[in-house]
């Protein structure tokens, strides 16, 4: 794992917090402080990368936040399946191409294959709109540090072993077939993209459950609880 010294909190980054990611800014003050200390202890153990911009202060804090929110019930966390996140400053195509010339450029977000295992691509308008916008039910950020930990069991299939114990297997899967079937069918407020497969589901998902918990408690209480019980958070 890449490692460098984990660094001392910007003390200036806790009104940055406060401001830009709304999981923080309802923590109490001890809970905002064992956040911050995973923030520095993230970024301590990746580096991050960026093409054709200046990283700044603000994309490192997203990019931290979304890291450490969705593993924030759990007391010791290290991503095992990443050792760097490259930032380009638009959405991309296959080819990671992104100027105006490289034609359709849908991809936000991605978690590296083949050359590129253990790095995570994302989109910097894609991130810091995850952060911007809370009533969408999107945040790619914490969409592809999702697939992360459902890749910790070698398997990115919906499944994430690290997160359930085996009691929930089987009721998640039923859950998740009908909640699949639900938006195949037009019938659910959950993202299209949550029904091409069980991973997708799985991440879509996670991000509805972060960004509008209150929403997902009420018109998908089953879920929420799944989500609520594997993720060791409640809102």
């Amino acid at each position: 794992m890449y490692s460098k010294k984990t660094k001392q909190f910007p003390s200036h980054w806790h009104i940055i917090l406060a401001k830009e990611v709304a999981f923080y800014e309802t923590l109490d003050s001890n809970e905002q402080k064992r956040f911050q200390n995973r923030m520095m202890q993230f970024l301590g153990e990746v580096y991050i990368d960026s093409v054709g911009f200046e990283i700044e202060e603000l994309d490192k804090i997203l990019i931290a936040s979304s890291a450490v929110i969705p593993v924030f019930g759990f007391k010791d966390w290290h991503y095992p399946t990443v050792t760097g996140i490259i930032i380009y400053p638009d959405n991309f195509n296959e080819d990671f191409q992104f100027s105006d010339k490289d034609g359709s450029k849908q991809i936000a977000g991605v978690v590296g294959t083949g050359r590129l295992e253990k790095k995570m691509i994302l989109s910097r308008k894609a991130l810091h709109h995850g952060f911007k916008n809370s009533n969408d039910k999107r945040n790619t950020a914490i969409h592809e540090f999702v697939h992360l930990i459902d890749k910790m069991d070698d398997n990115v299939d919906g499944v994430p072993e690290v997160l359930m114990q085996n009691t929930y297997a089987i009721p998640w899967m039923k859950l998740v077939h009908d909640e699949m079937e639900a938006i195949n069918n037009d019938t659910s407020d959950i993202r299209a993209y949550g029904g091409t497969q069980q991973a997708e589901f799985f991440a879509v998902a996670s991000e509805y459950f972060f960004e509008s918990p209150k929403l997902m408690k009420r018109k998908h209480p089953q879920l929420y609880k799944m989500m609520s019980d594997c993720f060791r958070v409640t809102f």
